[in-house]
């Protein structure tokens, strides 16, 4: 969802429906994610937004992964980290570290998007399951992390 002010719209609306309001602090704090190169930690989130209180943080999270407006990512690391959902942000894919944990948003080229989810559907028929949708994570180093494993 590319316009801003179609995204905080939807936003709006999907609150409503679960009978919660678009606070200041919860349009802050989509506003953070909608901006964000990547899934961010909650650590991450408090030191781009620092006039956001931690608790209401962690509170408005929850409150918006339970309308489906973001979701958690488990990657490499102790932390959960936090996007807008894919319906609101495009599908995407990441490039996760296993060592230091960060997160890269990366979108494939459409033809070869489009061969994936080939390769897919036939894999899913195979097992004769019911394909709704997929998530790619590729886990290695990034760059940081593998100039210093050179480095040693």
């Amino acid at each position: 969802m590319a316009v801003t002010g179609e995204l905080h719209d939807t936003v709006a609306a999907r609150l409503q429906q679960g009978d919660s309001r678009y606070t200041r602090h919860r349009r802050a704090l989509i506003e953070v994610l909608r901006v964000a190169k990547q899934p961010m930690t909650i650590a991450e989130i408090l030191a781009v937004a620092t006039d956001l209180p931690q608790s209401s943080v962690y509170r408005n999270l929850a409150v918006f992964e339970e309308t489906g407006l973001v979701q958690r990512l488990v990657g490499a690391g102790d932390f959960g980290r936090f996007e807008l959902a894919e319906d609101l942000l495009g599908h995407h894919h990441h490039l996760v570290c296993s060592s230091c944990g960060s997160m890269l948003d990366v979108e494939l080229p459409a033809e070869l998007e489009a061969e994936l989810e080939r390769a897919l559907a036939t894999l899913a028929r195979r097992k004769r399951f019911q394909l709704h949708a997929h998530r790619l994570d590729l886990v290695g180093l990034c760059r940081d992390c593998a100039a210093a494993g050179r480095a040693s």
